[in-house]
């Protein structure tokens, strides 16, 4: 029994701790460092490059029911995240680097799993006993896209993603910002009669971001500075086509003067020591390692020249002499139409003993990429081991994610995050939003319960 896994992202990382827990040898290829790409900086395994967030955390939203599914299925990137969380407000925020590391020496030290570092250039030859996951990413390289694309027959779709910037907190003018998290949600300083932190918010009297409100006119200035600001070059790219969750700042503003004041400057829930009123925006800057040292402009992807970025930000109240420890950049995304490629247990329809998961699948966001490696490790290991290929609930957020990326439209499909949308609906669902999604979740976890206890390796995965 042996399993194959290529891409050491948060999916394949994933994959290969589901399926070495449940006894199968994997052989886990990453490229890096050997082959280097436009936005990783480190040789680590599931580094991030993007945000430091896992997003909500709380069982009232779809990706905080997420996390507690994988939770109970014994996830490595939920351990790795716990074990480095930093302040956040009612967010699971990660130390990157140290939630890069935790990854990477938990898996060399898994004597089930090899680790090699080189590009694989073709998909490998797959069987029943000798499965193949396939968890790239976005930045899958050109040579292996190629066979990627001989594969499904025809083209990938792909999106541009671009990340945020990064600035150096001791650069911040704390004169002219103020701590505070939107309507005082927090996940610190949880009680006793509280003890689970993902089921409350609990200000603890400061907040957990760095906030720079922003009068009409200094809100002005900025965004006239910002739509008239040059953006760099989208190399070998013939078509901009973004994903609406991490659309850059400045294509945002040009859809409207007021845009980013309804986006990543909106200043509700956010109130100015120093006024008693909410700002008229206001950008929030988020805690990025545990040492408090680096903090990221929420929401502030981007695609301007560096040399832009610079001019334009420090025009945001209190970053007028900010240092830049990373600038945004963009970069494309490669996935594939998921409903005409995937089955809903993330083999591959014309070749079952073939998975794909993660970003290049068809998901979008760290906590869904790394769900569907989960799946997938689970699901070839039990090929591997000759048992049955099951799919998860459409009840629960894990199985209502694979569903989606199986049956949507594929004339129109788009990487989509966990939504409460896409989950099977309540037959009798309770009035009011936050009821009904805590009665999904309620049910949610129940059939994950079940669904676990009735798999060969339930006892494992609950002891995980």
């Amino acid at each position: 029994m042996h399993i194959r896994i290529v891409g050491g992202g948060l999916a394949g990382s994933e994959a290969a701790w589901q399926a070495a827990s449940q006894g199968v040898r994997v052989t886990l290829y990453e490229m890096r460092p050997a082959r280097p790409t436009a936005v990783h900086k480190t040789d680590r395994l599931a580094e991030l490059v993007c945000s430091n967030s896992f997003r909500g955390d709380k069982l009232d939203n779809a990706v905080g029911l997420l996390k507690e599914e994988m939770r109970r299925l014994g996830s490595l990137v939920m351990r790795a995240a716990e074990a480095s969380r930093v302040p956040a407000g009612a967010a699971l925020a990660v130390d990157r680097e140290r939630f890069a590391d935790i990854v990477t020496s938990t898996l060399a030290a898994h004597s089930a799993i090899t680790i090699v570092r080189e590009e694989v250039a073709a998909i490998p030859e797959s069987s029943e006993r000798e499965p193949v996951i396939v968890a790239t990413g976005p930045l899958t390289s050109d040579r292996l896209s190629a066979d990627l694309a001989r594969l499904v027959g025809g083209e990938h779709l792909y999106f541009y993603d671009a990340i945020s910037p990064i600035v150096l907190a001791e650069t911040i003018d704390r004169s002219k910002v103020f701590r505070a998290s939107r309507w005082n949600r927090s996940l610190r300083g949880v009680s006793a009669t509280a003890p689970d932190p993902r089921t409350c918010a609990v200000d603890d009297g400061q907040g957990d971001y760095l906030n720079c409100p922003l009068t009409r006119e200094e809100y002005e200035r900025f965004y006239d500075a910002l739509v008239a600001a040059e953006s760099a070059t989208v190399h070998d790219f013939d078509k901009e086509k973004f994903f609406e969750g991490c659309l850059p700042i400045e294509v945002m503003a040009h859809r409207g003067r007021d845009t980013l004041r309804f986006g990543p400057m909106k200043p509700v829930g956010l109130v100015d020591p120093r006024t008693g009123r909410e700002p008229y925006a206001c950008v929030q800057l988020r805690q990025d390692n545990l040492a408090g040292d680096h903090f990221s402009l929420v929401g502030f992807q981007t695609q301007l020249k560096w040399g832009e970025q610079a001019r334009v930000l420090q025009m945001i109240p209190g970053l007028e002499r900010a240092e830049f420890v990373r600038f945004g950049m963009v970069h494309r995304n490669t996935y594939v139409n998921g409903p005409t490629v995937l089955r809903e247990t993330w083999q591959v329809r014309s070749r079952p003993t073939l998975f794909f998961a993660g970003q290049m699948s068809g998901v979008e966001g760290y906590v869904e990429s790394a769900a569907s490696g989960l799946l997938a490790g689970l699901n070839a290991a039990a090929l591997a081991k000759g048992d049955p290929v099951v799919a998860a609930p459409r009840t629960t957020a894990i199985g209502a994610l694979a569903y989606y990326v199986s049956h949507a439209n594929p004339a129109h499909y788009e990487p989509s995050n966990i939504t409460f949308g896409i989950i099977q609906p309540l037959a009798a669902a309770p009035k009011g939003k936050k009821l009904r999604n805590e009665a999904l979740s309620a049910r949610a976890l129940a059939d994950l319960d079940a669904w676990i206890a009735a798999r060969p390796e339930g006892r494992a995965l609950h002891a995980g």
